[in-house]
């Protein structure tokens, strides 16, 4: 997956590597506008591959996109280091970026299992009485790690990123002792209340499908403010071609504005929009 930064990272940003609350990272800041936002964005591959390298290149066309810095964090992978390590690692990334920059122009995001993540990560923070982020954008999230959705079979001829067969074995690369329905590993089935907006973004030609149509009904029965975008025709993380394919490019630019609405740096007296399921 690393291979993948071998490609050109998007220009008029700079990079750079560092730490964020003791946690490797890539940071990059968009040069030709002064950006207002911040977003902490957790990378996919099923919690034991994948890194900032695999995804800088999306997370920088994103950061552009919405004025945003954007800090991709390297947390530490199974099986070396099951649950809770990598949200051990979220939650020091952003208890350090909340520190020093106002939570309600931070957004969480991420894709497959840094979906996941993402909404286990507001979950303990809500739990632990922290300040949550404005909002948080996921990208085909994998919220059920029981692999129980109805996708996983439906969908396995037309989804060429994952091949159902291999998500449960992975899965148990990454909960160790604990059950695969473990709230903190499964969001699905952890209580949503109190979570900010949230933007579940979806192909229609995949097989956790199912993980985010299930996940937006059960965060809206919970009262939380969730838009579901399921695009046609598209499979797994179909937004990492952005810059190549017009649906992907289409689609970060939607989570853009999103963002920008939910995080209104500019407009201290806008309203975030507002989010349907559907």
């Amino acid at each position: 997956m690393d291979r993948l930064d071998r490609f050109p990272r998007p220009r008029k940003v700079g990079y750079v590597d560092t730490t964020v609350g003791g946690v490797p990272a890539i940071v990059a800041t968009p040069t030709e506008v002064e950006p207002d936002r911040h977003i902490l964005y957790l990378h996919g591959g099923g919690y034991i591959v994948g890194s900032p390298k695999s995804h800088i290149a999306m997370c920088a066309r994103l950061a552009k996109r919405s004025g945003s810095v954007v800090t991709v964090i390297d947390y530490r992978l199974a099986p070396e280091h099951p649950y809770p390590a990598c949200i051990d690692d979220c939650l020091a990334a952003y208890r350090e970026l909340a520190g020093r920059i106002d939570p309600a122009l931070i957004t969480i995001a991420g894709d497959s299992a840094g979906g996941g993540a993402t909404l286990a990560t507001m979950c303990a923070l809500r739990d632990a009485g922290d300040i949550l982020p404005a909002c948080g954008y996921v990208l085909s999230p994998w919220t059920d790690l029981t692999g129980s959705g109805e996708s996983m079979q439906s969908k396995a001829d037309v989804d060429p990123m994952i091949d159902p067969r291999y998500v449960v074995e992975t899965a148990g690369m990454y909960t160790g002792e604990k059950p695969h329905d473990h709230p903190g590993v499964s969001p699905l089935f952890a209580d949503l209340t109190g979570l900010p907006p949230i933007f579940v973004q979806t192909g229609a030609n995949e097989v956790l499908l199912s993980d985010s149509t299930r996940f937006a009904e059960r965060a809206a029965a919970a009262g939380v403010m969730v838009e579901l975008e399921v695009v046609d025709h598209m499979w797994h993380v179909f937004q990492a071609f952005a810059g190549m394919m017009p649906e992907a490019t289409n689609a970060l630019i939607r989570a853009s504005e999103f963002i920008r609405a939910a995080t209104p740096a500019r407009a201290p007296s806008a309203t975030p929009q507002t989010v349907t399921v559907g």
